[in-house]
C-alpha cells in the first residue's frame, strides 16, 4: 500500500487544528480511530523494514514531559542549558545508519497534535534563564512541512521569546517551505550533509548533497544562520580522497564566511541500538568496517580519532577552529 494510505487518530486528538490540517493533507486515506498511539506504535512483532515501504501517519496528543535533557552523545556547542523535545517521532527518510530504527519498534510517523502545550513546557523552562532547544532530533521537520507546518511554528515561536535559541536540524532541500519567513535571530537552520557516496549508498530517500547545498545557499543569502552538521561521518571506500573532496565541493558552492558554524561527528551509537539494527539490516554493508564499544556503551570505529582528526584538519582550511565544534 501506499505511503499515507491509513491514518491512526486517537479520539482525544481528532478536534485539534493540526489533526484537521493533517487530514485535509490526505482526504482519500483510510481513517481509523484508536485509543492510544502506542497501540499501534507499540505493539509487539512489527517489521520496521516492511513498514519503511508503507509507511502510515498516527496523530496523537503528547502528555508530559514534553522536554528532554539534550543526550551526552550530542553536540551542545556550548550551552549549558541544552534540551530537545519530539513533537514528531520518527523520519520520512530512511537512512541506513538511522537510529531511530534501533530506538522505536514501529516506522511509522507519529505526529502530535497539541503544538501549543509544547510551547507552553518551553515557556515554563525559560523561567529558569536561557535556553537551547532542538526539536527535530527523532524526525526531520523541515521535510515534513507540507504535512505539518511544525517548522514554521518553531520559528515564529521562538522569534518573540527572549533566552531561547532552536535549532532546526534537516536533510530536507525543502528550504522554499520557508524561504517566505523572516530570518530569525534565535533560529540557526542546520543542515546535515554526506558526500555523494554515502548519500546514494546509505541515505535512502533523501535528497542528494546538490540539492541540499542549493537549498543552504538560499538560506545563507536570505540572511539565516546556518551550521553545517559533518555527521555521521561513515567509513567508505578511499574515505580521506572521498571527503576531502567533499568539503571541496561544498566550499566551492557555500560561501565559508558566511556559515555560522559547523559540527563533525563520527558515527556513533549505543550499544543496545547497535545490537538491534545490526540484526534487522542484512541489507546493508555499513557495519562493515571494524567497530568497538567504547566506555559508556557507545559503538563506534576502531580508529574513530583517525577519521575525525583527518575530517577536522580538512574542514579547517575552510572554517576557523572556534567555529568548529565535535
Amino acid at each position: 500500500m501506499s505511503k499515507f494510505s491509513h491514518i491512526y487518530i486517537e479520539e482525544r486528538a481528532a478536534a485539534y487544528p493540526v489533526a484537521q490540517h493533517v487530514l485535509s493533507r490526505f482526504p482519500g486515506s483510510i481513517r481509523v480511530m484508536i485509543r492510544h498511539y502506542k497501540d499501534v506504535f507499540n505493539r509487539p512483532h512489527q517489521d520496521f523494514r516492511c513498514q519503511k515501504a508503507s509507511t502510515k501517519l498516527i496523530l496523537a496528543v503528547k502528555r508530559e514531559p514534553f522536554l528532554y535533557p539534550g543526550p551526552e552523545v550530542c553536540e551542545d556547542f556550548g550551552n549549558p542549558n541544552f534540551y530537545y523535545t519530539s513533537p514528531v517521532l520518527n523520519c520520512v527518510y530512511d537512512c541506513d545508519y538511522c537510529y531511530l530504527q534501533g530506538l522505536y519498534p514501529s516506522a511509522n510517523i507519529v505526529i502530535f497534535v497539541n503544538i501549543e502545550e509544547f510551547f507552553k513546557a518551553v515557556d515554563r523552562q525559560l523561567e529558569s534563564g536561557p535556553l537551547y532547544l532542538c526539536p527535530s532530533y527523532d524526525t526531520d521537520l523541515l521535510a515534513l512541512e507540507g504535512i505539518v507546518p511544525y517548522a514554521s511554528r518553531w520559528i515564529e515561536f521562538a522569534g518573540i521569546r527572549q533566552g531561547l535559541r532552536i535549532e532546526l536540524r534537516t536533510r530536507s532541500a525543502n528550504y522554499s517551505a520557508i524561504a517566505g519567513l523572516t530570518p530569525v535571530e534565535q533560529v540557526i537552520l542546520a543542515w546535515s550533509l554526506s558526500p555523494h557516496e554515502v548519500v546514494r549508498r546509505y541515505e535512502r530517500l533523501a535528497p542528494p548533497l546538490k540539492a541540499r547545498l542549493t537549498a543552504i545557499k538560499a538560506a545563507l543569502q536570505d540572511g539565516w544562520q546556518v551550521r553545517l552538521c559533518f555527521e555521521p561521518l561513515i567509513k567508505i571506500h578511499n574515505w580521506q580522497q572521498v571527503y576531502r573532496e567533499f568539503l571541496d565541493e561544498v566550499f566551492s558552492i557555500i560561501p565559508a564566511e558566511r556559515v555560522f558554524d559547523a559540527n563533525i561527528g563520527v558515527f556513533r551509537m549505543s550499544k543496545e541500538q547497535f545490537k538491534r539494527i545490526s540484526r534487522l539490516r542484512s541489507d546493508t554493508d555499513i557495519f562493515a568496517f571494524p567497530m568497538v564499544c567504547r566506555e559508556g556503551g557507545v559503538v563506534t570505529y576502531e580508529d574513530e580519532k583517525e577519521l575525525r582528526d583527518f575530517f577536522y584538519q580538512n574542514l579547517n582550511r575552510y572554517l576557523p577552529e572556534e567555529k568548529i565544534y565535535g
